[in-house]
């Protein structure tokens, strides 16, 4: 039953250039398989996960069609400065292909869209961060994904293949160290890192 979500999710998760009309909405194939009907605005969906936006505590409930884009946009804004940048939709369509393969768990938000401004106070302070960030394009995503019942986050390692698995062809780094615990999901061409 989960290869339905996964085979749904992977048109939708290949970066491709901007047209329309090749994309799919968000939550194809979720309602498919649950027998309703994605633009029913009455329908209920199963809650999937939790995002949780480490830096400013907000928890948002993530389903097959929440949060909107424009909410989620608002959730992964600049944390310093609060600019807000239009994020790729399929970052939020490879969160949700993650979140069916751990239902009832949460996905940490570690970074979102970083203004120059913000890229440039971390390169300085020594962070790994590049000059030309796919974050300051509005097209990358740091993240942790912790399954249900679990206190522990997966290691990134293991994130990384199931985000191949589902057939991301975007950059994904991996930050396994200690104080920095995440997986990295971009858009730009298919490329992997560890630091």
């Amino acid at each position: 039953m989960g290869w339905v979500v996964v085979a749904a999710s992977l048109t939708t998760l290949t970066p491709q250039p901007a047209r329309p009309e090749a994309r799919v909405p968000h939550g194809a194939g979720l309602a498919e398989k649950k027998g309703a009907d994605v633009d029913d605005p009455t329908a209920e969906y199963p809650l999937l996960t939790t995002l949780d936006q480490v830096h400013t505590g907000e928890l948002v409930a993530l389903d097959a069609t929440h949060p909107t884009q424009g909410e989620f946009e608002a959730l992964l804004s600049d944390r310093v400065t609060g600019a807000k940048h239009e994020l790729d939709d399929r970052l939020l369509t490879l969160l949700r292909a993650l979140a069916s393969e751990h239902p009832g768990g949460r996905i940490e938000i570690v970074s979102g869209y970083r203004s120059p401004k913000l890229n440039e106070m971390l390169r300085k302070k020594g962070h790994h961060v590049s000059a030309h960030s796919q974050h300051s394009l509005g097209h990358a995503c740091d993240f942790r994904v912790v399954p249900g019942g679990e206190d522990a986050a997966l290691d990134p390692r293991v994130v990384e293949r199931e985000i191949r698995d589902l057939g991301w062809e975007g950059g994904v780094g991996v930050y396994p160290a200690k104080d920095d615990f995440f997986v990295h999901a971009d858009v730009g061409r298919n490329r992997r890192w560890v630091n």
